[in-house]
């Protein structure tokens, strides 16, 4: 517990394995999995991740940015990690830290490609992201001739793997734009084996891809959301266990009268007499202001306390009349997968917001029981 305000992010690593376990397991032999740690380990510790995961014999890491990569390098860890949205500035680091940037448009292909023969180096590796319909990042099938005709003549690149981003793997409604995506990735693989000699992987599939389109799974699959206990689904997140519970405690509790007010601008105005318990976790803290004024709830003893007035920086307060609790009482902000899926849609979000919002200031707490 920290000392400071006793609010604190626990993980527990037996859920994250066993999670990651479950996933592996909806694979054919020889499928490799890539436990996605961008954003903190979507807002829990990627470092102890990583570390954790590591000795599990992970085959891959997938961050966002150079520098989430760069960080694991620093603390020791080995693994292979693919970067999903490499930046021209970061080329550097990813040739001295050994990250495999990932390209995607032929601006930071040439620019690669000339950091490289400045540098000296060949047969760098790389992730070669292609748009099939999400329509953020990647080339199209048309820019293969092109693609290959630079990396050919460079010398200096190596294609460790080719790969897109399932747009809605979650959705029912969609399975035929899913299926037009995997069709349209089959064919840009098919096109790529026409222009390189040796082998790559192939991947699209993401975490509901895995339970959903088993026929997608080609060479490797993406782990993102679902390492950390959610599938987008009822069905395959009661296969999975959570692995962050947000907690914190109460600081003080008071006793509001018939026309006393609570937080700035009096946004909540009792109108009979309210207990109320002040707890030192805010917005500052990754607690969204949408929760304000009852729409969001903590648990104390098991019980429900719903928000009154605003979300404050530093502290919100909770209705705790009907609770029987008291100051220094734990409190948790979320603890299950139901209470965060709740929350989630109460304020018309979803997990992985809640989740990546939790701030460094929040300490984090690592919990391994075997």
């Amino acid at each position: 517990m920290s000392q400071d305000t006793g609010t604190l992010l626990s993980i527990d690593l037996n859920a994250l394995l066993h999670n990651f376990l479950f996933f592996k397991s909806k694979l054919q032999s020889g499928v490799k999995l890539v436990p996605v740690i961008k954003a903190f380990a979507y807002g829990h510790d990627a470092i102890d991740i990583a570390k954790y995961l590591e000795k599990h014999n992970v085959d891959y890491f997938g961050v966002a940015y150079t520098h989430e990569g760069v960080a694991l390098r620093k603390a020791g860890i080995k693994t292979p990690i693919m970067v999903f949205h490499s930046l021209i500035d970061d080329l550097n680091d990813s040739i001295d830290y050994q990250l495999e940037p990932n390209i995607y448009s032929f601006r930071i292909l040439n620019k690669f490609i000339d950091v490289l023969k400045e540098k000296g180096i060949n047969n760098f590796p790389i992730n070669l992201k292609f748009n099939t319909g999400m329509n953020r990042l990647g080339f199209l099938k048309d820019d293969i001739p092109l693609i290959f005709e630079k990396i050919t003549n460079s010398k200096v690149i190596r294609v460790n793997s080719v790969y897109s981003h399932l747009v809605a793997s979650d959705d029912s409604k969609e399975r035929n734009f899913t299926k037009k995506q995997i069709n349209y990735f089959n064919e840009i693989r098919e096109a790529v084996k026409k222009e390189i000699s040796y082998p790559f992987l192939s991947h699209i599939a993401n975490s509901s891809g895995i339970v959903n389109y088993p026929k997608a799974h080609f060479d490797m699959v993406r782990v993102g959301i679902g390492l950390y206990g959610y599938a987008n689904n009822p069905k395959w997140t009661s296969k999975l266990k959570n692995v962050a519970k947000l907690q914190t405690l109460i600081s003080q509790i008071q006793v509001l009268n018939k026309g006393d007010s609570v937080g700035y601008n009096r946004r909540f105005i009792a109108k009979e007499k309210t207990i109320s318990a002040t707890l030192p976790i805010g917005y500052a803290d990754g607690i969204p202001r949408t929760w304000s004024r009852g729409v969001g709830f903590v648990s104390i003893n098991g019980k429900k306390a719903p928000l009154l007035g605003n979300v404050c920086m530093d502290m919100i307060v909770v209705d705790v009349t009907n609770i029987n609790c008291k100051e220094g009482d734990v409190v948790y902000i979320f603890d299950t997968q139901e209470t965060l899926e709740e929350l989630a849609k109460n304020t018309g979000t979803i997990s992985y917001e809640i989740l990546t919002a939790i701030t460094q200031r929040v300490p984090r707490r690592i919990v391994l029981l075997t």
